[in-house]
């Protein structure tokens, strides 16, 4: 059986140096959400009293939620990932807005294989996490 031919989105095709993106601000109930999804309780993302006595300054956003922006180019392709690696390269705190990239630097035409190159800045340009997502988009429309 063939699999599902996705609409149009981005990237359509995959082919090395082909670029998506994707920006969010978070909020306050982004981080409450995904805490609440991942228990990660850390001090660090619950706590500002605690954290504003470490080097932070004030709460950060939990890496992973972070990451997770990167997902959301991730879904839009329908890709499976059989590979993920992040970096996490500063801070991010609420309010701050996020722009998550990938982009493609090889593909497998003979088993449909694609690795992206990923990172995610802040608004003055600082990139937060660098990283790399491996596996399978989907099939696209022609």
């Amino acid at each position: 059986m063939e699999p599902p031919i996705l609409p149009r989105r981005i990237p359509q095709r995959a082919e090395v140096g082909a670029k998506a993106s994707f920006s969010r601000t978070i909020t306050e109930a982004d981080v409450a959400l995904f805490i609440g999804v991942t228990w990660d309780v850390n001090p660090l993302h619950t706590d500002e009293v605690y954290a504003r006595a470490t080097r932070f300054k004030q709460r950060i956003v939990p890496g992973l939620l972070t990451a997770s922006l990167v997902t959301h180019l991730g879904g839009l392709w329908a890709f499976m990932a059989s590979e993920i690696r992040f970096e996490f390269l500063a801070p991010v705190y609420v309010g701050d807005t996020i722009t998550a990239v990938a982009e493609v630097t090889e593909v497998k035409p003979d088993n449909g294989f694609v690795r992206l190159k990923v990172k995610c800045t802040n608004a003055a340009g600082v990139e937060v996490l660098r990283g790399g997502l491996a596996g399978f988009p989907g099939r696209h429309e022609a």
